[in-house]
């Protein structure tokens, strides 16, 4: 793990968006992340109904989150909004 890019256990659930958000930190520079619904049930193989239950997926499979952040972050694969979109593999 790359300790230049740095998580900070801070999540949120984004209603509107139907996303969850959460920070990341590069050499001082704060970067928001973004997962949607869709994609974080792509991942946790498991269909997400609430955003109580996409936040307790979201805690289960932080580990494998942040290296797919942490990727694109270093591959500097920010959108138009100047963040990262959290893509499930």
């Amino acid at each position: 793990m790359n300790q230049s890019i740095l998580f900070p256990d801070i999540q949120d659930w984004d209603e509107d968006n139907q996303s969850i958000t959460f920070p990341a930190q590069q050499s001082g520079a704060l970067i928001e992340c973004v997962m949607s619904i869709e994609e974080l049930s792509r991942l946790a193989g498991k269909e997400i109904k609430e955003g109580d239950q996409a936040l307790t997926l979201f805690a289960e499979l932080r580990f494998d989150i942040e290296e797919l952040a942490e990727e694109l972050i270093e591959e500097e694969e920010y959108d138009s909004s100047n963040r990262i979109q959290i893509k499930a593999l």
